[in-house]
């Protein structure tokens, strides 16, 4: 029943490709074993076969297409070795015309994990939604209609991408193939049953659907295959299910790639990566840079880390039981594809259907690890009940049973699983394949039959080995051996050293190669179709194999962060509409210092969510500023934070606008860099917005400057947003007398003095206090450093002292604003202690009781400067 309806999606699916496509190119690579199926960057001359006659350009369609309805390919010429290197997402991405202008349709699949992922969004006309998302898939090819580009006047969304991507091959598709009747066809016939209900979700989101058509389209063409009927995992994901944290600001903090050094794992992804799986790190990765906003499945997560942190039996079992564990995303994108031509690489597919069996023998030591301890967290008892029901494993596993023998697995040494391979399917069920081995056996002894005989020739302890790259040859070992005359004798050839052993073959030996290769193929050969064979009759059980997936990557996932807990004093996070953090330190800072960061509070909330700090240069400003959003984003991961007490109002997206650099690349000033950072910002901030600045018009005059952070400030004032800016203009703080939702807070620092000398020293404590900085003029300490002659120093201090004069005399705070400021504090912390407040009557009574006197103490003050102005 199941091969009829599989050779029904091959046929119809590969003769329409063929009809609209034309003659398909034949596939190099096969199957693509590993990350050899990622060659859609490479692959360049198989389209230019299909373009003979085409004019490409830079990154527009061709001109003209070859005979026939083919599907027009264009390259562009921009290098492909700035792509990452470990990239295998394909891209589609197609914008709504006309009044649909700004709806976004973006399809992805990756194809090392074969999970197709659907979105369809309303973005902006700066379009962060789609660069953010794409940035975070490190495509290794973007695909879009080629009236995006059409005639070198290509629409806004294309120059963004073009230009934001440079390294990434673009890739123009005719516009007929972005057809949404198509996509959700191939969705309704790929689809595996278990996310079905996916289809109900995207039937009436046309660009998505568009988009998937072509990405489908493409990788059949691509990979010379097509997906097996309902094999393919198919989800649909909104832009606001997550947090959105645009690349700037993944890159300011650090998060999964370290600025100084690339292969550093001094980021946040390096904090809190101990996954022992592929599949673990790669979706630790997708959380850090898109966190959840919502506060149940976060709380669901915190709870399973709880549990495994006090259960120390479950977090050590499960632990090892996962560790075995192979890359089972990749093994799945290989399983559920099916060559259109034969594929020339039999031996790699045996080495699937062997890794298959493998990771199904494992599945049962991790469900007695599960049952045995009973989780009694949510997300523990749903995988529970996942791998509890064995009959789709089980099943899947006696039938390659019946096929491969049962002491078949998977081994990383090259000979030992080439051992395996070779003999992977039982005797006597190809009369053909028995014969081969048969042969092959012989020929391996007469192999070490020949290096016995040579040895006893030479009289020397010679040994047979192996290698992928040179077959069998033989090996000798060199320490307290003397050859004769010095020498090997001349019958040994192709001779290497390394250390102490000395490696060579003999034209005999490598003859008998030749023709133990030759049997292998043979042997591989007929193995490869008695596999198909068993592939057929499995495949319509393969996705149970998603379940397994992912129950694996959240588990190795939340282990993972569970260690890190481990390592570190971090406490579990609470969630309400406050920010409130009591001796929260930085994560990676704590990681890599030798000795434990100095600590701070935080406090930000909706009657004080503008908070503008001062401080001298390196007193700890932008650690702190960082360290509170790298906290924001661990909570919202699920994961505990680095503080004794830690709570979090859920943001939408985080913004950080940090760095004070050139571009040369798009030939940007400092100020210009700002102005761009800053607009962003402005147009994609929203009230429950997370905001970092760090400095902001510094790149120009202080008078502009300080009028640009000004009016900043006012606008961002307007929204709810939490915002945290650091700045050297001491005259912001003049905003806290005017807002009554402004705070001023400093870094302290402490002046020291030489008895021997009497020269005065600054101590930096990197604590952070409230109020604005007392300290004037720390830049002309800093320049007192240097090598510049007192006298400039001294003519410098007394024009900064007369100008901070000025300043001071101006700076005045109206009574009645005190008194307002008064009232609107106590009714914001009132309404705050109604929403969250947990406490029992007793407590409540005596905080309420302090929140009176402190209202009473602000009035009190605004009363004195009232009878200070009168007199």
């Amino acid at each position: 029943m199941f091969a009829s309806s599989t050779e029904e999606v091959t046929d119809g699916y590969a003769s329409a490709c063929e009809q609209s496509w034309g003659t398909v190119p034949k596939d190099k690579s096969g199957l693509n074993e590993t990350s050899s199926c990622v060659t859609a960057a490479s692959s360049a001359s198989s389209k230019q076969s299909l373009n003979e006659g085409s004019t490409s350009s830079r990154h527009g369609p061709s001109s003209g297409t070859a005979s026939g309805d083919v599907l027009t390919l264009a390259r562009t010429s921009c290098s492909s070795g700035s792509t990452n290197a470990g990239a295998s997402v394909v891209v589609v991405v197609v914008e709504g015309r006309g009044l649909a202008r700004g709806e976004i349709g973006m399809a992805s699949l990756d194809l090392k994990c074969p999970e197709l992922v659907l979105s369809q969004f309303a973005d902006t006309g700066t379009y962060a939604k789609v660069t953010t998302k794409i940035h975070i898939l490190v495509p290794v090819e973007i695909l879009m209609p080629d009236t995006a580009s059409e005639k070198g006047k290509g629409t806004k969304l294309f120059n963004l991408i073009t230009e934001n991507f440079p390294g990434v091959p673009f890739t123009p598709v005719q516009r007929k193939y972005f057809n949404e009747k198509k996509g959700l066809e191939y969705i309704q016939q790929l689809c595996a049953p278990e996310f079905s209900t996916v289809v109900m979700e995207v039937q009436a989101k046309y660009y998505c659907l568009a988009a998937a058509a072509a990405l489908l389209k493409y990788l059949e063409f691509l990979q010379n295959s097509v997906y097996v009927a309902k094999s393919l995992k198919v989800s649909f994901k909104g832009s606001e299910q997550t947090a959105m944290i645009d690349s700037a600001s993944a890159s300011n903090l650090e998060l999964v790639v370290n600025n100084r050094n690339y292969r550093s794992d001094h980021t946040l992804f390096g904090v809190l990566n101990h996954t022992k799986t592929p599949g673990g790190a790669r979706r630790l990765r997708s959380n850090i840079l898109e966190p959840l906003v919502d506060v149940e499945t976060i709380n669901t997560r915190l709870d399973t880390i709880q549990e495994l942190l006090e259960d120390e039996e479950l977090f050590f079992g499960l632990k090892n039981a996962i560790s075995h564990f192979l890359d089972i995303d990749q093994l799945l994108s290989v399983l559920v594809q099916i060559p259109k031509k034969e594929t020339v690489l039999a031996e790699a597919k045996i080495a699937h259907i062997i890794q298959l069996k493998y990771t199904l023998d494992l599945v049962p030591r991790l469900r007695v690890c599960m049952l045995l301890k009973n989780g009694n967290t949510a997300l523990l008892k749903a995988y529970s009940t996942t791998l509890e029901d064995n009959r789709l494993f089980d099943m899947i596993l006696e039938q390659i049973k019946t096929v491969i023998n049962y002491d078949t697995t998977y081994i990383k040494d090259s000979f030992k699983m080439r051992t395996q391979k070779c003999y992977a399917v039982r005797p006597n069920i190809n009369k053909f394949l028995d014969i081969a081995r048969k042969a092959y056996t012989e020929i391996v002894d007469d192999i070490a039959g020949l290096v016995n005989q040579l040895g006893e020739k030479y009289g020397l302890p010679m040994r047979t080995s192996f290698s992928t790259a040179r077959g069998f040859f033989i090996q000798l070992k060199l320490e307290g051996l003397t050859l004769p005359e010095g020498k090997l004798p001349s019958e040994f050839i192709k001779v290497t050293k390394h250390k102490n052993n000395c490696g060579f073959t003999t034209a005999d030996l490598m003859k008998k190669n030749s023709r133990c290769e030759e049997a292998l193929r043979e042997i591989f050969h007929i193995s490869y179709v008695v596999i198909c064979q068993l592939l057929r009759t499995i495949h319509e059980h393969i996705h149970c194999l998603y379940k397994l997936s992912d129950a694996l990557s959240m588990l190795d996932m939340l282990l993972s962060l569970a260690n890190a807990c481990t390592i570190s004093d971090y406490v579990r996070p609470e969630f309400t509409d406050t920010l409130a953090i009591k001796q929260g330190r930085h994560p990676i800072l704590e990681r890599i210092g030798r000795q434990q960061p100095v600590s701070n509070n935080s406090y930000i909330s909706e009657g004080s969510n503008f908070v503008i700090i001062t401080g001298p240069n390196m007193s700890g400003k932008s650690t702190y500023l960082k360290q509170v959003a790298l906290c924001q984003i661990m909570a919202q991961i699920g994961s505990f934070v680095p503080a004794k007490y830690a709570c979090f109002r859920v943001a939408d997206q985080i913004f950080t606008r940090i760095g004070v650099d050139d571009d040369f690349e798009t030939n940007s000033s400092t100020f210009m860099l700002e102005m761009k950072e800053i607009s962003y910002i402005i147009h994609n901030a929203s009230d429950k917005s997370l905001i970092i600045i760090d400095e902001l018009g510094r790149g120009t005059s202080a008078e502009e400057g300080i009028g640009i952070c000004h009016s900043v400030c006012e606008f961002l004032l307007g929204l709810k947003a939490f915002t945290l800016f650091a700045t050297h203009f001491l005259e912001l703080c003049q905003l806290e007398s005017l807002y009554p939702n402004v705070e001023n807070q400093h870094m302290q620092i402490q002046h020291t003095r030489s008895g021997d000398t009497g020269a005065e020293s600054v101590v930096y404590t990197y604590l952070l206090n409230r109020g604005s900085s007392e300290e004037r003029h720390y830049g002309l300490r800093a320049a007192e450093m240097t090598a510049l002659p007192s006298s400039v120093i001294q003519e410098a201090k007394t024009i900064a002292s007369k100008v901070s004069q000025q300043f001071l005399a101006r700076h005045h705070t109206d009574p009645e604003t005190q008194r307002q400021r008064a009232v609107y504090h106590l009714s914001t912390r009132l309404l705050q202690t109604a929403r969250n407040s947990r406490l029992d009557p007793d407590s409540l009574r005596m905080y309420l009781k302090g929140l009176k006197k402190q209202y009473e103490a602000e009035l009190q003050t605004a009363g004195q400067a009232v009878a200070a102005e009168e007199q």
